[in-house]
């Protein structure tokens, strides 16, 4: 099925710059799992051409599109942000790169892995995750899982958890995986939420703190001026604004850091956020 695309649109950046884990190239095509489907995707010059399975494409068909962030106007955004001349450069090396609009449970578990990890260690422990505890997915001879919910998490327990080699992070996932499993917190009326509230509610779970908390309300609760605060963005930061010069002792926060360039990169500072993560990651400087 193919399905119209707004441009600028550039699919393996939005697919494959840090944001979900799921995806995996394959030629021309990406294969992930989204809305328990397996999905195979690739950008033709109308679009974007997928098939599915095993729900009907004309029943995955919109959701995708809301998922890969097609309704957002990037040039509105771009015209935002683009002001900063460093930003100017990433936006046109990646111009195309979208949001996505990600499951915020499938988003949280991912993001809680991301502690003082990297993207194919996080990518091997969600995959872990999933064909440990969710269904059997398959697509002709290629074959996946599903992401298992809060509950069958919750039910695993710390221990099972450990045993796929998620070391701390173990006791996180599961205690916040009971904590949604009995309705703690619903993740999804978070969406409705603005983003100081959003970000009060989602740090109160175990295991999250000001980076996890602003991945999942960038990635997966409609939050752009979310602003995550990683090793990489950090690095960048201090680059390119701040002369080079290392954080003063005592280290300034990431809260701090966070806040500063809210305030510097306005109501879109994710999508600032992003191109100088991605484009600072595969430059490689430094």
């Amino acid at each position: 099925m193919l399905i119209p695309t707004p441009k600028p649109f550039d699919l393996a950046s939005t697919l494959l710059s840090g944001q979900a884990f799921r995806w995996r190239p394959d030629g021309e095509w990406f294969y992930g799992v989204v809305f328990s489907n397996i999905v195979k995707i690739r950008q033709v010059r109308a679009g974007i051409d997928f098939s599915c399975a095993s729900d009907e494409e004309r029943t995955i068909g919109p959701l995708l599109q809301d998922y890969l962030g097609l309704g957002a106007d990037l040039e509105a955004i771009y015209a935002s942000i683009s002001s900063d001349q460093r930003l100017k450069d990433s936006i046109a090396r990646y111009k195309g790169m979208r949001i996505l609009r990600q499951d915020p449970w499938e988003c949280l578990v991912s993001f809680i892995c991301s502690s003082a990890s990297n993207i194919p260690r996080i990518s091997g422990n969600v995959e872990d995750i999933c064909k440990s505890f969710g269904r059997l997915l398959e697509m002709d001879d290629y074959v996946r899982h599903t992401f298992p919910s809060p509950k069958e998490l919750a039910t695993a327990g710390e221990q099972r958890l450990r045993d796929l080699g998620l070391g701390f992070r173990a006791k996180y996932l599961a205690t916040t995986a009971r904590a949604i499993a009995d309705g703690v917190l619903d993740l999804m009326t978070l969406r409705e939420a603005d983003y100081e509230e959003a970000l009060a509610a989602l740090t109160t779970l175990d295991g999250v703190g000001d980076k996890v908390a602003n991945c999942v309300l960038l990635f997966s609760l409609d939050k752009p001026e979310a602003f995550p605060v990683d090793v990489w963005v950090d690095r960048v930061l201090r680059e390119w604004y701040f002369d080079g010069r290392r954080p003063p002792k005592p280290k300034i926060s990431q809260e701090k850091v966070r806040i500063w360039a809210q305030e510097r990169f306005g109501p879109y500072a994710g999508y600032a956020n992003q191109y100088l993560f991605h484009d600072r990651r595969l430059q490689g400087r430094g």
